[in-house]
């Protein structure tokens, strides 16, 4: 069959070119275009299931707040406060030996127990005075020959019979006997060794028969009625400090008490090398429950602060960065048509401690409320609160061991 001619002449291919495309290519293509599609149906239908999942979240969130954080609050109160200025001191006695011998000789009787309180001038210890009481009988037998010749050479002298050189030499005999025995007696009192001053004896440290030189230590003496306490101030705190001032103190043997002295010297002088000033207290000690040597934490009490904001320990929060507290306010009304309070943290400046409470220089006043106890569960500052039940909240001191 001769194909039809075009106006030059030529055939005519453009039928035949389509007749020539084979039937699976074109399936092929009819396949792509709907895989493609189907494609843009999927990942259109992904993109708007994630669009909605993420505004109903966000939707959830927005109208689903979690529940106010259960919190212990407390109002700041205007207190007046004690002050004080604070050192480090050691407990003296006032009065404290180390019974010692004046004389050398053997220890003959010992008249005390270790640890006994004992009178002023109780016998303590003897050591050996024969020879001492050998040597005053002679003395006072020289005493009396030489009173009894003096007598008789006065009474011969008043009648001229003896010449008044005698008399003198007589008198002169009598002095010298009558100070051999003073110093006789002194030299046996020496060797009776007596207590200077009322107070408790310590360790006994000799023997009977041990030799003891002048000088040797036989026991410890200390007088427990009065104490000393010594301590040092800073030398910005002289001016306010003087004697008579009431000082309380506490010591590690019995925790949670306090004592009482008053300041009785102060050094007219600062150390140059600490630059603080020496004080000593002195304080009644009846119980005598308070021994020398006992390290004291000592206060000076100042007259007290007036009118000072203060609020629990627990309420204030110590961070690197500076104290803060979360303070309460009133912020609308909730869902419910009550008051919505809500925790915002407010930095302060807090001052010394006083008690279970602290001072608060600056940032907030009396009268505002505030977080007691329960801040870690305030997780953002504007956080809503609500006040906990009474008891539900209790610091871990008042926490009671079962």
């Amino acid at each position: 069959m001769t194909p039809p001619m075009d106006s030059s002449g030529h055939a005519a291919r453009g039928d035949a070119a389509i007749r020539r495309v084979p039937l699976g290519s074109r399936r092929m293509a009819l396949r792509l275009v709907a895989m493609a599609l189907l494609m843009a149906l999927l990942l259109g239908g992904l993109y708007a299931f994630n669009s909605y999942r993420s505004h109903a979240i966000s939707a959830f969130f927005a109208h689903n707040r979690p529940p106010p954080a259960i919190v212990a609050m407390t109002v700041a109160e205007r207190q007046t406060v004690p002050r004080y200025l604070t050192g480090i001191g050691t407990i003296a006695a006032v009065h404290q030996v180390t019974v010692v011998s004046q004389v050398g000789g053997m220890v003959t009787q010992i008249l005390f127990t270790a640890g006994e309180t004992v009178a002023a001038g109780q016998p303590l210890l003897q050591l050996d005075d024969g020879p001492e009481q050998g040597d005053l009988k002679n003395f006072e037998a020289q005493a009396h020959y030489a009173a009894v010749t003096l007598r008789r050479n006065q009474e011969l002298a008043a009648r001229q019979a003896a010449p008044l050189a005698t008399v003198d030499q007589n008198q002169a005999q009598l002095d010298e006997a009558d100070a051999n025995i003073a110093k006789t007696k002194a030299l046996i009192a020496q060797k009776l060794i007596r207590a200077p001053f009322a107070g408790r004896l310590g360790v006994r440290q000799v023997e009977i028969g041990q030799y003891v030189g002048a000088g040797t230590a036989m026991v410890t003496l200390t007088d427990l009625s009065q104490l000393y306490i010594n301590f040092t101030l800073p030398e910005k705190d002289a001016a306010a400090v003087h004697p008579g001032q009431a000082v309380q103190l506490g010591v590690d043997a019995f925790p949670g008490q306090s004592f009482d002295a008053k300041i009785h010297v102060i050094e007219p002088q600062i150390a140059a090398d600490t630059r603080s000033i020496k004080l000593q207290a002195v304080m009644a000690n009846p119980d005598e429950k308070l021994l020398p040597g006992m390290f004291a934490n000592v206060r000076v009490v100042l007259p007290p602060a007036a009118d000072v904001v203060t609020v629990p320990e627990t309420a204030v929060d110590y961070t690197l960065y500076g104290d803060s507290v979360y303070l309460v306010r009133s912020e609308g009304d909730d869902a419910q048509g009550k008051p919505q309070l809500v925790a915002k943290r407010v930095p302060v400046e807090a001052g010394e401690h006083v008690g279970d409470r602290v001072v608060i220089l600056s940032g907030i006043k009396a009268g505002d409320r505030v977080v007691a106890l329960g801040q870690n569960k305030v997780l953002f500052d504007g956080e809503p609160v609500t006040p906990s039940e009474a008891g539900s909240l209790v610091p871990p001191a008042q926490i009671p061991n079962n």
